[in-house]
């Protein structure tokens, strides 16, 4: 008797155990596409959280209250990844009020979905490979850039102009520099903008 006390509950629980197994789950086909679209949207080293290193240049223009029009832009474009990797890369990044100085609307129009290959292009137009000083751009007249584009450096005086960009300010990251500039380069395919 002893053994058929023990034994019934050890049973009861092993028969709800594998019940519980053997449920299929109530998410429709729809919720786990949309589960693993949202889960790709967050793979890679961009959304690894990293209090210890020196920050790279997607978490110095996430820092930056003066780049929170890109930020936007390069979320938009799922381009979060291009710019944590190892690099060396130079970023032109254009501040807020060089966003806001395109036509009305032009912002609003690129951040759809519809547009993610036009922001994208965009974007990469604003980025090269190197890390080079603002002084050494001085050397250059032309820098080919991740959208298999070139774009002119220019000289005035003390000032550095990288395709019609004056640049304003640089910071270092780990992977890189960003070069702050004072208006949105437009690939030649895209200049009707």
């Amino acid at each position: 008797m002893k053994r058929l006390k023990i034994i019934l509950p050890a049973l009861a629980m092993i028969f709800f155990a594998s019940a519980c197994n053997n449920a299929t789950p109530a998410s429709t086909e729809k919720e786990v596409t949309e589960s693993a679209t949202d889960k790709e949207k967050t793979a890679g080293q961009a959304f690894i959280e990293d209090d210890v290193s020196n920050p790279n240049l997607l978490q110095v223009a996430i820092g930056s209250a003066d780049h929170s029009t890109l930020v936007a832009a390069v979320q938009a474009a799922d381009l979060e990844n291009v710019l944590v990797n190892a690099g060396p890369l130079m970023v032109f990044a254009p501040v807020n009020a060089a966003f806001d100085a395109l036509p009305e609307g032009t912002v609003a129009s690129l951040l759809k979905p519809e547009n993610k290959a036009d922001l994208a292009n965009i974007l990469k137009f604003h980025v090269t490979p190197g890390n080079y000083s603002k002084d050494f751009l001085k050397k250059f007249k032309k820098l080919g850039q991740a959208n298999d584009q070139s774009v002119a450096v220019e000289v005035k005086g003390d000032d550095v102009y990288v395709g019609g960009a004056k640049i304003i300010g640089t910071v270092k990251a780990s992977n890189g520099i960003i070069h702050v500039v004072d208006a949105v380069m437009l690939p030649l395919s895209l200049i009707h903008i």
